[in-house]
């Protein structure tokens, strides 16, 4: 699925600051390699149903094991062995008998400590190894589990490694502790990489896990279909402390959302809400929603965190036109997309916002192969646009009580034309700072 840097800055996939980041938020890893892989999961969403479901399938499988999942090999202990490969060691002895592990150790002090903790570590690994091929056992709904699984043991299926998992590390010789060391350093490092890589990944796929039952999500059906839809029952956005439930719907035939409502009543949080739950959705794990069925999408493309360019001499609304512009010629190919629109036209006076907007409305809602969300404070756009039926109309209501808002954020059928910017100033207190200057 396309996506481009601006639209995972929208979606706060990944943020500068870590509480508003969906990545620090599902970041439940343990080790460096599974943070890095999840970074690497959350910034390429899948092309195919199919990898879609396998990736579900991996996920759910590990979500039963969580409370099993061996505690090792930990970020510690693969930090250790990769340490121990990256060092310059005195080479060891052919033969490990008595004398000359002792005289090894005598004269390659340092080398030797090393070695000593990097095998106990080793074995902690490989034995950590060795649990989690048994956890997962035979029988795996998950394909990449069971291949893994499978590869993992072929790996630990070496005799030196087997007597490793069966040694206790607290009553090794001398002798032993070298032959160990030796067969690590020398015949078993390139095994060690590839151990230490899928490690990492059932870890991020582990985050994943922990994830979906730490914020309760659930798996949502993806469909492969020539027409695009989305329909969702109680859809929040997880990153909220007390989030509000909504129900949505696009399809062909309705396929765009015109939103409106005050500042502050919702708008932004539901577009988000949408755009978030279709990405994890192509990811493969879970989604905060009650229920959600989705088409596989080709892209989603965003327009909520325009701004401004300083250093090239670029406006505000330049930057808003240039990238309706180049959402209309991606748009334009045939596939299936999601559009995510947060107050058209911000950067212009509102007779030529309400043009401008208008302009660009007639035209988007005439793709059938996209879907949009689209919001706007110019509620007078859509009385000119009722007559179209692909339109939905959604508005979020706003009260106002002993001159104090009161925000339902409860999504509505219709269109708000509520006015309440000099209301906030006020209530703000800028009045009257203003009044008193």
């Amino acid at each position: 699925m396309q996506v481009d840097k601006v639209t995972l800055l929208d979606l706060s996939i990944f943020h500068s600051e870590e509480n508003q980041s969906v990545f620090h938020h599902i970041n439940l890893t343990l080790t460096n390699d599974g943070r890095e892989y999840l970074r690497y999961l959350l910034s390429n969403p899948l092309d195919s149903v199919k990898a879609i479901e396998q990736t579900q399938h991996t996920i759910q499988a590990l979500e039963k094991m969580i409370d099993q999942y061996p505690a090792s090999p930990s970020n510690g202990t693969v930090l250790v062995m990769e340490k121990f490969y990256e060092s310059q060691i005195n080479s060891y002895p052919s033969d490990t008998g008595v004398v000359s592990s002792l005289l090894y150790k005598l004269f390659n002090n340092a080398d030797f400590s090393l070695s000593k903790f990097t095998v106990e570590h080793a074995i902690d690994f490989v034995k950590g190894m060795q649990q989690i091929v048994d956890l997962i056992g035979s029988n795996s709904p998950s394909n990449w589990l069971q291949q893994s699984a499978e590869r993992i043991q072929q790996l630990l299926n070496r005799d030196t490694i087997q007597e490793m998992i069966q040694a206790n590390k607290q009553k090794l010789s001398i002798g032993k502790i070298i032959q160990y060391a030796h067969f690590l350093r020398l015949r078993y490092r390139l095994a060690v990489d590839e151990l230490i890589e899928i490690h990492g990944k059932l870890d991020a796929y582990l985050s994943l896990a922990k994830a979906g039952r730490k914020f309760q999500f659930t798996y949502p059906e993806v469909v492969e279909s020539s027409e695009p839809c989305i329909e969702a029952e109680g859809l929040y956005h997880f990153l909220l402390d007390v989030p509000v439930s909504y129900q949505l719907g696009l399809n062909q035939q309705e396929n765009f959302i015109f939103l409106t409502g005050a500042n502050m009543a919702g708008k932004s949080t539901f577009i988000r809400a949408v755009g978030l739950a279709a990405y994890m959705a192509h990811i493969g794990m879970g989604v905060p929603a009650a229920k959600m069925r989705l088409s596989r999408l080709d892209g989603i493309l965003s327009n909520i965190q325009v701004s401004d360019n300083i250093l090239k001499g670029e406006s505000f609304f330049f930057n808003e036109v240039q990238r309706i512009k180049k959402t209309i010629e991606r748009i334009s190919d045939g596939n299936k997309w999601l559009i995510l629109i947060d107050e058209l036209f911000k950067g212009t006076n509102q007779e030529d916002a309400v043009k401008c907007s208008t302009v660009v409305i007639e035209g988007l809602r005439k793709l059938p192969n996209a879907l949009f969300v689209l919001s706007t404070h110019l509620y007078e756009i859509g009385h000119s646009l009722k007559h179209h039926p692909n339109i939905q109309f959604r508005y979020f209501e706003t009260a106002v009580n002993n001159d104090q808002l009161v925000f339902s954020y409860q999504l509505k059928e219709g269109i708000s034309n509520d006015r309440l910017g000099y209301l906030i100033l006020k209530r703000e207190g800028v009045v009257t700072m203003l009044e008193n200057l």
